[in-house]
């Protein structure tokens, strides 16, 4: 009941307060306080007797619910009068019964735990007790076996079951006290380490003495025993000593054969001898390395490599000592540093500084002197420089491969097949890879460079140009396209060779100096020297002011520019098939990189590519920076000076001024059909203008004329036409600009016939004649449009208007 009046308490206390924050937010009802005459205090009194009706209302409904919550309390009540008597029953539940059973199981878990701990004493000591018998009978075993039987194999195997037992299990007293007897008195590790130090010393002997009788079967029995009885490495040093007098007894004799005429007519005995010598190497590991791994463990084959390798230095070494002696290396460095290359020397230098009326005093071409081919080489013999850079090719080469298979050999076991490789510290530390790089890289980098240089320098002394070329149509052309120097094949090819020789070492270093160095010598002599051609013997140059130059200066200036382009496509080509992508795109990755195999380490692959695309690039950079040069000139000196007269001749007579009638009367007085004066200008310029760019195309290559068609396109679209066109301004009429757009769109075909990109450049020759004939209600139409008229203007609106003035009204 006490709880009843005091919830109907709380209902009424919320109901005033909800009641006042009501009438608190309702400040438009009006106060009795404020009233100023009858109409307010009946407002306000309305106003107080709706809010009693709505808080009675309010009351009447918490009266009404006042039952139901009663009944709800009164059941609450009961449930905690149940709920109470089952808290009591389960209290005396867990103190009568529960807390006897849980000492009970923690009882029983520690006798379980103490039972599991004797159990696992009683284990070890069992354990204990097998090792120690085990390690009785391996004693007994080995001392018996050494005995009379003399059975090493069995004393082998019993030491290594005993090398199985625990170290501190042999030590313990337990072993000591158990193991020896009457027989075997000491202490099983002292028996066992008698044993292992008496049997090693047994298996060596037995081992030199097999070796020495060549008996291979008893050389392999002792060979597998060493690992048994924990002498591994006793055993792997040995059979590298073993293995290692077969290698020099191999290069020895090999060696011996230079003594005699045929070895020394063989350009590559010494070649053959250094990959006799690796190639025994390489058998061996493979031959070996099964029975190594199987009996000593995975991996320990490097530990024979490694001895392989000491033997390899000293054999290796002396074959390479052997071979600079005998070809004479360090003179023949020396006349290779000091060649003078007198010949590219003189063909620089300024033409009042030349020595004699004939500069090319050396040259073997005809007339190049009283005995040409005397001092041609200048105390270096060409074959000799290339036989030793192929010896040395096919050296670096057989190194590379032996060096790759060692890598393969010396991987860590876990590694996975695909795993780049990486040089091993045992080949890189070697005293014969420095003598590699010392007797091999070194001298084949200075060679290399001075056999590419000399070719070059050969190439020019032995340059020759297409003969028969000209520019006149009626004199045929017998030579093929297309038409370069002699020179550029020549030196493309020696490119192509230098490279691909160098590649075939497989060593990084060597293919980025030749590949760099070649790179310089192209551009230092290569486009030098057609630089030096273009500049001072072929430049296009008139002999009298306004007037063209001489024939055969254009015909070998076109030549020179070719020559350049077929470069740029020879070199492509080359450096496309060294990296297996298409010659069209050299950076393409349409095939796998062939280089692949042959540079299998670390990043050498990436480094020689990068390489040879740096060769490229750069090469291409400076020959098309000089065929541009040599296309202005050629533009600027032959085809400029034609032009304006082609385009004087094709406008001599024009009369957009004039009307259709007046055209048709001088037609009819020139007894003359109105169709062929209508296209007069068009067909004279097309005259002229084959006159003069047919005989260049038919020389030049199809690369160089497209460029040298833009150069005279635009000039022809701005320079020409354009202003011609605003110079008409104001003094032609409406037909007149009709016959003036047919003429220059007749020019246009011309000039872009066969190449139909070279119209975008008279875009704008196009616009400014399209506007000045269009409709006045297009025109309309076209200026209301604005920017959103679709048409690609390259006119501005300016223009735009002054076009549309062309026209005389």
């Amino acid at each position: 009941m006490s709880t009843n009046k005091l919830l109907n308490g709380d209902l009424a206390a919320h109901s005033s307060q909800t009641s006042s924050r009501k009438l608190n937010r309702s400040p438009s009802s009006p106060s009795i306080r404020d009233a100023s005459s009858i109409a307010d205090v009946r407002a306000s009194l309305a106003a107080l007797h709706t809010r009693e009706t709505t808080i009675t209302n309010r009351l009447d409904s918490f009266i009404s619910s006042q039952a139901e919550l009663s009944r709800e309390l009164g059941r609450l009540d009961l449930l905690r009068a149940n709920l109470g008597s089952q808290v009591i029953a389960t209290r005396s539940i867990n103190n009568g019964m529960l807390s006897s059973a849980a000492e009970t199981a923690g009882r029983l878990s520690n006798r379980v735990k103490d039972l599991d701990l004797e159990k696992d004493r009683v284990q070890q000591t069992l354990k204990v007790v097998e090792q120690v018998a085990e390690l009785k009978a391996c004693v007994h075993g080995v001392v018996g076996s050494m005995g009379a039987p003399q059975d090493w194999e069995a004393a082998a195997g019993y030491i290594s079951r005993a090398s199985k037992v625990p170290e501190p299990i042999i030590r313990g007293g337990f072993a000591a006290s158990i193991v020896p007897s009457v027989e075997v008195p000491d202490a099983p590790w002292i028996t066992l380490e008698n044993s292992k130090e008496s049997l090693c010393g047994l298996f060596l002997r037995e081992f030199e003495k097999a070796v020495k009788d060549n008996d291979g079967a008893k050389i392999t029995r002792f060979f597998k025993l060493f690992p048994l009885i924990g002498r591994g490495d006793v055993g792997l040093d040995v059979y590298g000593r073993y293995v290692c007098q077969g290698v020099a007894g191999t290069a020895r004799a090999t060696l011996r054969e230079v003594a005699g005429s045929a070895g020394r007519s063989d350009s590559f005995f010494y070649a053959n001898a250094l990959t006799k010598l690796f190639e025994h190497i390489a058998q061996i590991v493979e031959s070996h390395g099964g029975l190594v791994e199987r009996h000593y463990g995975e991996g320990k084959m490097v530990k024979v490599i490694e001895k392989l390798q000491m033997e390899a230095d000293v054999q290796g070494g002396i074959v390479l000592d052997s071979w600079s002696d005998d070809r004479n290396v360090s003179r023949r460095l020396t006349d290779v540093k000091s060649y003078p290359f007198s010949f590219l020397v003189q063909s620089f230098l300024p033409p009042q500084k030349t020595l004699g009326a004939t500069p090319r005093m050396n040259s073997p071409v005809i007339g190049g002197g009283t005995n040409p081919r005397a001092s041609e080489d200048e105390g270096v013999n060409m074959k000799e420089i290339d036989g030793l850079l192929n010896e040395i090719s096919v050296m670096l080469g057989r190194w590379s491969l032996y060096t790759k298979f060692l890598a393969g050999k010396c991987k860590n076991p876990g590694t996975p097949e695909n795993t780049t490789l990486s040089v091993p510290m045992l080949l890189s530390n070697s005293n014969l890879q420095r003598k590699v790089l010392a007797k091999l890289v070194e001298p084949y980098n200075f060679m290399s460079t001075f056999f590419f240089r000399r070719s070059v320098e050969k190439a020019f002394q032995l340059d020759e140009s297409p003969p028969g070329l000209s520019l006149s149509l009626n004199k045929p052309i017998e030579a093929n396209a297309p038409f370069i120097v002699s020179a550029v094949d020549d030196v493309m090819y020696i490119v192509s060779a230098v490279i691909q020789r160098s590649i075939s070492t497989s060593q990084r270093e060597v293919v980025s100096h030749v590949v760099s160095s070649s790179g310089r010598v192209l551009e230092s002599d290569f486009i030098k020297m057609v630089h030096q051609k273009m500049q001072n013997e072929s430049y296009p140059r008139a002999t009298v002011q306004g007037g063209m130059p001489p024939e055969d200066k254009i015909v070998a200036f076109i030549v020179l520019i070719n020559s350049l382009d077929v470069s740029n496509d020879y070199l492509a080509r080359i450096i496309a098939t060294r990296l297996g992508s298409s010659p069209d795109q050299p950076n393409g990755t349409a095939h796998p990189n062939p280089l692949t195999t042959s540079f299998p380490f670390d990043n050498d692959v990436t480094l020689v590519t990068s390489s040879l695309k740096n060769l490229h690039s750069t090469f291409t950079a400076k020959t098309t920076e000089l065929i541009n040069d040599g296309l202005q000139v050629l533009f600027n000196q032959v085809v400029r000076q034609k032009l304006r007269t082609i385009l004087a001749e094709a406008f001599r007579d024009a009369d957009y001024w004039r009307t259709e009638e007046e055209l048709a009367e001088i037609a009819l007085q020139n007894d003359e059909d109105e169709d062929e004066l209508l296209d007069r200008v068009p067909r004279r310029f097309e005259q002229g203008w084959d006159a003069l760019m047919k005989p260049i195309a038919r020389l030049m290559t199809t690369k160089t004329y497209n460029i040298l068609l833009d150069f005279t396109a635009t000039h022809l679209a701005k320079q020409s036409l354009e202003k011609r066109i605003w110079s008409y301004g104001g003094k032609t009429n409406a037909y007149g600009a009709i016959r003036m757009e047919r003429d220059f769109n007749g020019i246009i075909s011309t000039v872009a016939k066969g190449n139909y990109s070279v119209r975008e450049l008279f875009s704008r020759v196009s616009q400014i004649l399209m506007v000045a004939n269009m409709e006045d209600d297009e025109w309309e139409e076209l200026v209301d449009a604005g920017d959103d008229s679709g048409i690609d203007w390259v006119l501005n609106q300016e223009e735009r208007r002054r076009a549309r003035n062309l026209v005389r009204e």
